[in-house]
């Protein structure tokens, strides 16, 4: 099995001292049911130690995970946007989920704005993903970012997955971990856009 990096939310635990990184394990099972071996990114490397570190782990695709907005985090943020250097230098897969997807759209020039109805809901998509989907945002893209396409919307408008117009990149804003059985259209998507799967 390939390995997949991944990037990880950021917990402060102040009562303890303490600013924790985590990952759901529902996200490291949803990669292993899809045939990857999932590997926790750090945060807080420098740029010399994260090269370093993926230089050590050469992951074959990255997915950045959920959780914490964009600014909440500078070390979080700093890291996802060097694996995403790393990634297009490389011509590696991305994955980005929810917080993700709003990552990709960062680092590439977009803009995101408050939305609501969006957490702790579900919506059916439209456009060229055509699915029902669980929804835990507060924050959507305002616009597709340049040099992406959106693979589909929400019942009320929002963008809720884009793809790179050039790289094999995607972003969802559902989270594929969080559903009580991992949908099979989820597990075939990040298998055919990590080539593990025929696309015939």
């Amino acid at each position: 099995m390939k390995v997949v990096a991944i990037s990880q939310r950021v917990d402060n635990h102040p009562e303890r001292g303490e600013i924790r990184d985590a990952l759901d394990q529902r996200l490291c099972a949803f990669l292993l049911a899809a045939g990857f071996i999932p590997v926790p990114v750090p945060n807080g490397l420098d740029h010399a130690c994260l090269e370093q570190w993926l230089a050590a782990v050469s992951p074959h695709a990255i997915v950045l995970s959920g959780g914490n907005d964009i600014g909440q985090c500078p070390a979080r943020d700093l890291t996802e946007q060097q694996l995403l250097d790393h990634a297009r230098t490389r011509r590696l897969p991305v994955l980005g989920i929810c917080r993700g997807m709003q990552m990709l759209a960062h680092w590439a020039g977009g803009e995101l704005q408050p939305v609501t109805g969006h957490v702790r809901t579900r919506h059916r998509l439209s456009g060229q993903i055509k699915a029902d989907v669980n929804s835990f945002h507060n924050l959507s893209l305002a616009s597709c970012p340049p040099e992406f396409e959106v693979l589909a919307h929400s019942e009320d408008g929002e963008i809720e997955a884009i793809r790179h117009s050039r790289l094999p990149w995607q972003g969802w804003m559902w989270h594929p971990e969080r559903e009580a059985d991992f949908a099979a259209h989820d597990v075939q998507r990040i298998q055919l856009l990590f080539g593990e799967s025929d696309p015939t």
